[in-house]
């Protein structure tokens, strides 16, 4: 059994947006590819994003509203992309304990 420092967050969240962890000892367990998948795809998800805004950041004829939704659907891909580098910290510092140290 892992200790609470060792738990995953997991890349979605649950009731009332509230983190989502996962307790496990095996890294290539079901539930723990599925949210390496997930963290794949949404960081997949992000940088195409990026690619759109900055389109649409070069394009003058880019309306208000098109740039409103652009600024919606990147605040949410940023909330995303921070929940995976947040969890691939916490892993990165459980899986090595000289990272604890920095």
């Amino acid at each position: 059994m892992t200790t609470p420092n060792e738990l995953r967050l997991l890349p979605w969240s649950g009731p009332g947006d509230k983190p989502c962890y996962l307790s496990t000892d095996n890294p290539d367990g079901y539930m723990s590819r599925l949210a390496d998948s997930i963290e794949a795809v949404q960081l997949s998800t992000a940088s195409e994003l990026l690619e759109d805004v900055s389109q649409a950041l070069d394009n003058q004829d880019t309306s208000l509203d098109e740039m409103r939704c652009l600024v919606n659907e990147l605040t949410g891909v940023l909330r995303n992309v921070f929940r995976v580098a947040t969890s691939r910290g916490h892993l990165r510092a459980t899986s090595d304990p000289r990272e604890s140290a920095y």
